[in-house]
């Protein structure tokens, strides 16, 4: 089952998406942080009511997102301009940040399915010159949004929330899960699903 929203959001809120009964706005946290964080989030996902970067954006106040791969618009490589205290979140070979490496002052999130992201990376040089942050595989009985096509595969908002609690601390990342938690809710809510289990939908192209 594909998630997306009508382009008219017809009955759902304009903000995080959901029906507008259960619209989260009003108990979306603000989360501050030392580190911005740039999503670079495929057109695709756009319209996806289990898109999850759009979350992140919602209450981090130093979180942007721009798009990509959209036919009608190039994409600006001028946002990945680079003065040397830039990461990105990739599970990756290429160089990983130095033992003793000053924190970075920006993060890069590729948010789409995981061909989406590999191809992201693929075609746009300035990402593989980044240094490149993994995280470890969440537990086995992780709650989803939609169905990874691997078992260390994770939302947007739960990889950021793994990567603020390596840069900045549990603090920051714990509103963070409990966000993604609250998400999942609100959307099994609104498929008739009780709270508690998990989407069933495929993280596919």
């Amino acid at each position: 089952m594909r998630s997306r929203t009508p382009e008219d959001l017809a009955g759902r809120c304009p903000r995080c998406f959901l029906p507008t009964v259960l619209c989260l706005c009003a108990e979306l946290p603000v989360i501050s942080t030392r580190t911005e964080l740039l999503i670079i989030r495929h057109h695709k996902e756009t319209l996806k009511s289990t898109n999850t970067a759009r979350m992140a954006a919602l209450a981090m106040p130093r979180c942007r997102i721009v798009s990509y791969g959209s036919p009608s618009e190039r994409f600006d490589v001028s946002t990945l301009e680079d003065d040397g205290a830039t990461w990105l979140l990739f599970p990756t070979t290429q160089q990983a940040p130095a033992p003793d490496a000053a924190l970075p002052k920006r993060l890069i999130v590729l948010d789409g399915s995981w061909g989406q992201a590999k191809r992201m990376v693929q075609r746009v040089p300035e990402l593989r010159r980044l240094p490149s942050l993994m995280l470890p595989p969440p537990p086995p009985d992780s709650r989803r949004l939609r169905r990874p096509p691997h078992p260390d595969g994770m939302s947007t908002l739960e990889a950021i929330a793994g990567a603020f609690a390596h840069l900045e601390g549990e603090d920051v990342a714990r509103p963070l899960y409990a966000l993604h938690e609250l998400m999942i809710d609100r959307v099994l809510a609104s498929r008739g699903r009780r709270p508690g289990a998990s989407c069933d939908e495929d993280d596919g192209d």
